[in-house]
């Protein structure tokens, strides 16, 4: 019995580690002496594709004092680490007195009794002068509606929990079977024929990396750390036919020493997909 526990603990533990983390977090944002709140709350809205990260951050008092900022970042899915640096302010409402600050945040996973978090700490410099700011520390919590609502609330949220409807009324199609050299995968996504408005959405093993995004001759470019040994399915689903049906894509496979190249074919009864693995060495 007590093996059976120890079986059952390190399921559930692996199962929580393997969470999507994009979504909506919230909580504190403290701050050295100097600065004008000891206090911030903040809510970080992102998504994550491959081991990239995109999104939102709104430091704030109240609702009517805050700084609404966009993000980039890349993210390490074995350690479960972010590194977010804001690179846009998009709003300001704060008083007078007080700087706005442009932030870099160092984040972790972790697991608090029931509650999933994200701890670390922040840097930053004056948006004008770029004077140090005075830094601090970061706790958020996942959240399930925002304060602020955005685009990425309305659309995005959805997209990850409805999107996969979409592909069960749908058969898929294997392209292709590949093992590559490296776990370091490069996805690059192309039309492949005229453009013409083709737009699709691209999951690996039923997470979304891409949503809704419009095929043209630039890549559509998505980086993926995968596990060795780990069996991994990228279904390109149509959202669109565009001008001239089906949808059509030329897609690029990088890892390491070996370069693919997987011409893909959608429809609005059939999606595309390739299957590969990373070779043990």
């Amino acid at each position: 019995m007590k093996a059976v526990l120890l079986v059952l603990c390190s399921f559930l533990q692996l199962l929580a580690i393997s969470q999507d983390l994009s979504g909506i977090w919230r909580g504190s944002l403290t701050q050295e002496p100097g600065g004008c709140f000891p206090v911030y709350k903040l809510e970080i809205q992102l998504i994550i594709a491959g081991t990239t990260i995109e999104g939102y951050a709104f430091d704030y008092y109240d609702k009517t004092r805050y700084v609404k900022h966009h993000f980039r970042g890349s993210y390490d899915e074995l350690q479960k680490k972010m590194l977010i640096r804001e690179n846009q302010i998009l709003d300001v409402q704060i008083p007078h007195d007080c700087v706005v600050c442009t932030k870099t945040y160092e984040l972790s996973f972790t697991k608090e009794a029931d509650r999933d978090a994200l701890t670390g700490t922040w840097t930053g410099v004056e948006a004008e002068s770029k004077r140090v700011c005075p830094a601090g520390k970061i706790t958020l919590y996942r959240e399930n509606l925002p304060d602020f609502p955005t685009p990425l609330t309305d659309t995005t949220q959805l997209a990850n929990q409805q999107g996969l409807l979409k592909l069960k009324q749908r058969t898929t199609e294997i392209v292709q079977t590949l093992v590559l050299d490296s776990p370091t995968i490069k996805i690059d996504l192309y039309d492949n024929a005229e453009i013409d408005n083709d737009t699709v959405s691209i999951y690996l093993n039923n997470q979304l990396l891409l949503h809704q995004q419009r095929l043209t001759n630039h890549a559509l470019s998505v980086t993926v750390n995968a596990i060795v040994g780990k069996d991994y399915e990228l279904i390109m689903y149509a959202d669109n036919l565009g001008s001239i049906p089906p949808n059509t894509a030329l897609m690029t496979i990088s890892s390491g020493r070996d370069k693919y190249e997987v011409r893909l074919s959608a429809s609005d009864k059939k999606n595309a997909a390739i299957r590969f693995r990373v070779r043990k060495k």
